[in-house]
């Protein structure tokens, strides 16, 4: 039974996290759409180059697993950690604005902005299982991704008209990135303060011994691996399919960021309540067995489809996985782990997460020069579909996870 000082904690943490959702909907935009479209249209970049700033945020996941460490062995807080990532993020924007024609400077600037906004995922993973009650936990962090998305669906919209209007747009873009991000700094120094449990010596790779010693936990892993690698190959080529004429389309700003960003987040914003208050109810492996199906179809639709009515389907149809994956991305080393193990569980997740990121737009940039991009969602699917199998024989003997 909650008491009602624990109602009033939760509540808090809610509510600034509610105010953080509509900076976080601004941000989120770039990931979806914008740092390939302004490398294409404003920079003309190389290949290397945009997948090397597809790369970036998986980079960050990958380093995050130093920051949990970081912050047992400092005594700092959870909060005040991600208050200065998000802080070094917009500093990161800001420089990237002032590039004129220069992409060196843009790279530089991009490059320290999107390894820091991946960064902070493990410690916000201790902040809900702090904050938020395991019977609700799901349900509260859809809420505020629902308005995430409003406002990223709002971005999206004025910054793809903006650049339609004028390239020469672009650094109001990266100054509202840097607003964005300076925000939500604010917002976590106001919640209430989460620490770990300071160690005097901290091993970098200390994370890792869950691994060994949890077997549920390593099967997810593996699972994970194989379906991230799947999905990444597929997610790296959203907008270079559609933004570069040699693989038969050439859309304007505007379309590019209907497809890429309006309509796949419209369909997360619809159904991201649904997935958490199913993240709260069904069996953690059934669960994300049914994500996979959809994540699978829409990335067939998307590449094999040979009419613009199947890039809208399948964008559609990953936007609506994309919502069910990222409560379950985001929040099931809740369901795994310990209470004061959650950030390390997480920081774990994230790093193997980030190694994929990082190798798969090379490999899917160079797979669309080589072979072109049907290969690459058909090689995507594949993957995605192997994943789910491995989960299947988990769902076939009654495998629950535990609640801690």
């Amino acid at each position: 039974m909650v008491s009602e000082g624990d109602q009033e904690f939760h509540r808090k943490t809610f509510a600034l996290d509610t105010i953080r959702a509509v900076p976080a909907g601004v941000v989120e935009t770039l990931g979806t759409t914008f740092t390939i479209l302004l490398a294409n249209r404003v920079f003309q970049a190389g290949d290397m180059a945009k997948a090397s700033l597809v790369a970036m945020p998986s980079l960050g996941l990958l380093l995050s697993l130093f920051v949990v460490q970081g912050v047992r062995r400092s005594g700092m807080s959870v909060n005040a950690m991600l208050a200065l990532i998000f802080a070094v993020s917009g500093g990161g924007f800001m420089v990237a604005s002032f590039a004129g024609d220069r992409f060196d400077i843009y790279l530089m600037g991009m490059t320290v902005a999107l390894i820091t906004v991946t960064l902070n995922i493990p410690l916000f993973s201790q902040i809900y299982r702090k904050h938020y009650p395991n019977s609700r936990r799901g349900s509260l962090f859809s809420a505020t991704a629902f308005l995430r998305k409003i406002f990223a669906i709002g971005t999206a919209a004025l910054f793809g008209w903006m650049l339609t209007q004028s390239l020469d747009n672009y650094p109001i873009l990266l100054w509202s990135y840097a607003g964005a991000s300076f925000l939500m700094a604010v917002c976590v120094l106001f919640m209430d303060r989460v620490t770990l449990s300071k160690s005097r010596q901290v091993k970098l790779f200390e994370a890792f011994r869950h691994v060994s010693e949890d077997k549920p936990f390593r099967k997810m892993l593996i699972s994970w691996m194989i379906l991230g690698l799947g999905n990444l190959l597929c997610f790296s080529l959203f907008v270079e399919y559609i933004s570069n004429k040699d693989y038969g389309f050439d859309f304007d700003e505007n379309k590019i960021s209907l497809i890429t960003t309006i309509v796949p987040e419209f369909l997360f914003f619809v159904f991201v309540l649904v997935w958490g208050r199913l993240f709260d109810r069904m069996n953690f492996y059934v669960l994300r067995c049914l994500i996979n199906v959809f994540f699978a179809l829409g990335v067939l639709f998307y590449y094999l489809g040979d009419a613009e009515w199947c890039l809208f389907v399948g964008i559609g149809l990953h936007g609506v996985a994309r919502a069910g994956g990222n409560v379950a991305w985001s929040l099931w080393v809740t369901k795994f782990s310990p209470a004061e193990h959650v950030a390390e569980y997480m920081s774990v997740h994230t790093f193997l997460t980030g190694c994929r990121g990082v190798i798969a737009p090379f490999i899917a940039f160079k797979l669309a020069s080589e072979i072109g991009p049907a290969w690459v969602g058909g090689i995507g699917a594949g993957l995605i579909f192997i994943a789910t199998a491995m989960l299947g024989t988990s769902v076939a003997q009654g495998a629950v996870t535990r609640e801690p």
